[in-house]
């Protein structure tokens, strides 16, 4: 029997889906969404408009998509991953082409009802086809030289691409998922080290580089470095945000100002209080505690995915899992980070969390395809 033959004969049927779905990773998504929505009704004063209830009806829109994909079989995702992956290719043409610009970058689609950032797909159809590949190409083949290489273009591409947009942030989370799960698939761990010895060298050529004749970055270029290191050395402007987003952190203390207390949100201190750094307001008016406790919920929905990956029968369900895990781990690790200083800014939202229509709804479409490999592994 093969392996196409084998799932549809053990696929679920009718209502019994529904049981067999992952409802406490439902519950947690639900419960991570509610606390953005109370998040963004406190930056805006006290108001769910302009930013809480488009957030809810975009978070009801996409939880109803991520019921839609998980009663589709697993195996119908797996057939559709080179056609997700050619289409997201597609769309970044056509942002190329005809997107929209916004804050000088050229990443939206503007469909008229909403803004469609096609590198956001791209995340989940790289996972897709990726773990597709892997799952068609034998154990014995993964490290050898010429199927390494395939992988490899098929991460770079879209990374290019989204860096001429410019969108660094994203183009760093697309190399870091494909290279994570390349290395989840069994490619040798040499390829890897080869690769950061590479980066390492890179960087401490730049830095010898600075005041040389052979300086490989411009001075404005090093000096956004030095602020990075040091925000202290320009406080009202390139290190400002940072500055903003600490002071905010730690105003919090151990357990927050209270629900719309937050004087740096409030007074507008920080910047894309309602995106990017609404963490930090979270952290104000919640205080350690309520950091924490978003991070626990964040770490119990990627305990829910392993072991959905490790129940798995099938070597597509099991990465695409473990390469949707992985996206949404790189999503907040490099938001907190950036926003208390430990990484660059680079506008990376905090899933679940940031206003943002592209990001919830694919993300919400993402986690139907975990449910999917978990309704339907074998029982």
């Amino acid at each position: 029997m093969s392996y196409l033959e084998y799932a549809v004969k053990s696929t679920p049927s009718g209502f019994r889906k529904f049981l067999y779905m992952n409802w406490p990773l439902t519950l947690l998504l639900v419960s991570v969404a509610c606390a953005g929505f109370l998040m963004l009704y406190s930056v805006a004063g006290g108001s769910w408009m302009p930013w809480a209830e488009p957030q809810m009806e975009r978070f009801g829109l996409g939880l109803t998509a991520m019921f839609i994909i998980a009663l589709v079989p697993i195996w119908f995702w797996r057939n559709m991953s080179v056609v997700a992956y050619l289409g997201s290719i597609g769309l970044l043409v056509v942002v190329e082409l005809f997107g929209t610009i916004g804050m000088g970058a050229q990443r939206w689609i503007d469909l008229g009802f909403m803004r469609l950032q096609p590198s956001e797909v791209m995340k989940v159809a790289l996972v897709m086809v990726l773990a597709a590949y892997y799952d068609w190409l034998p154990a014995h083949k993964t490290s050898r030289p010429l199927w390494v290489m395939i992988p490899v273009l098929l991460i770079l591409i879209p990374t290019f691409m989204v860096l001429k947009q410019p969108d660094l942030g994203t183009s760093i989370l697309l190399l870091a998922a494909g290279g994570g799960l390349m290395f989840l698939a069994g490619v040798h761990w040499a390829y890897f080290a080869a690769v950061i010895a590479a980066v390492v060298g890179l960087i401490a050529t730049v830095f010898n580089s600075r005041g040389t004749d052979w300086q490989l970055l411009k001075d404005y270029q090093f000096r956004r470095i030095d602020t990075f290191l040091d925000p202290s050395t320009d406080p009202l402007g390139a290190g400002y945000h940072i500055t903003q987003s600490k002071i905010a952190l730690g105003s919090g203390g151990w357990n927050g100002r209270g629900f719309m207390q937050g004087t740096q949100s409030r007074l507008n201190f920080l910047p894309e209080k309602h995106t990017d750094f609404i963490f930090t307001t979270l952290a104000e008016e919640f205080g350690f505690v309520g950091g924490i406790t978003l991070l626990v919920l964040y770490g119990l929905i990627l305990i829910f995915c392993m072991v959905t990956a490790l129940s798995t029968k099938d070597r597509f369900s099991s990465l695409v899992t473990l390469g949707i895990a992985l996206n949404f781990f790189l999503f907040f690790a490099v938001n907190m980070s950036m926003v208390m200083g430990l990484a660059p800014v680079v506008g990376v939202p905090l899933p679940m969390v940031s206003y943002g229509g592209s990001a919830m709804l694919v993300l919400m479409a993402a986690f139907g395809i975990v449910q999917s490999a978990h309704i339907h592994r074998p029982r």
